[in-house]
């Protein structure tokens, strides 16, 4: 049996249907508002600032061994100096006096390099650990908000969560029965528009879209719905208040 065709009434009206159940998701969806967003954002910059934390931490133990590196030369440093001047004791001539007085000197310079070094290391040590702690603070902050953007998110999505899902069936059940041209043409024009307004009536001799003018000659066709009608301006499905199923407002 050939598939009957549907009448251009017929699509019109499933296309306003889809419109409508649509139009209540997209309410549903401005009920949890930025939420969604704001917490997966939260979530990205915990992330950031988790990696960062774990970045300074890495670098104050590198610190901590650069300090205890150069800690171990100077007790090495005195180590040979307490020996070289053991050994000045019992030389023997001038050249095993001035080879062992600068082999102290030597030491001696060891020492105050490594000394220079740890005193650097401690004001990096100090600065990232200053760093480190205003981190954590921030991190700490940022998980607190999203516990509270999770509950408030989650509380809208316990309340809307059954009337979504069942809209959203219904949206699906309603776009099985829309070729797939048109529902193409419907999903493109929706998405260009804010309010996601693919279908709409017209009122006042108005497109009920972009408020603009409607010919009094296109008004008639959309009446006669024996074609699908675009506004001129916006691009939207253009149908009669009786597709609608309201009552046009008299002027």
């Amino acid at each position: 049996m050939a598939k009957k065709t549907k009448t251009i009434e017929e699509r019109l009206k499933n296309l306003f249907d889809l419109q409508i159940i649509d139009s209540k998701i997209d309410q549903i969806k401005i009920l949890k508002g930025a939420l969604p967003i704001e917490v997966k954002d939260l979530e990205d910059e915990i992330a950031g600032l988790d990696t960062r934390v774990n970045k300074l931490n890495s670098v104050l133990e590198d610190v901590k061994n650069h300090i205890g590196k150069h800690k171990e030369n100077i007790k090495t440093s005195e180590s040979l100096i307490e020996r070289y001047n053991k050994q000045l004791d019992e030389v023997k001539n001038n050249r095993e006096f001035e080879a062992l007085t600068k082999e102290i000197e030597l030491q001696n310079l060891e020492i105050q390099l490594s000394e220079k070094r740890i005193r650097e290391a401690n004001d990096d040590n100090e600065s990232k650990a200053e760093a480190l702690a205003k981190t954590e603070e921030r991190k700490a902050q940022k998980e607190e908000d999203l516990v509270k953007k999770k509950e408030e998110l989650e509380k809208i999505i316990e309340k809307t969560e059954k009337e979504e899902k069942t809209l959203s069936n219904k949206s699906d059940k309603a776009q099985a029965k829309i070729e797939e041209r048109m529902l193409k043409y419907y999903h493109k024009t929706r998405s260009a528009y804010r309010n996601g307004l693919a279908v709409v009536t017209y009122g006042r001799g108005s497109c009920g879209g972009c408020f603009n003018r409607i010919p009094p000659q296109l008004q008639i066709e959309i009446g006669n719905r024996k074609e699908l009608i675009t506004c001129e301006h916006c691009g939207r499905v253009l149908v009669d208040h009786e597709i609608a199923g309201i009552t046009e407002d008299v002027d």
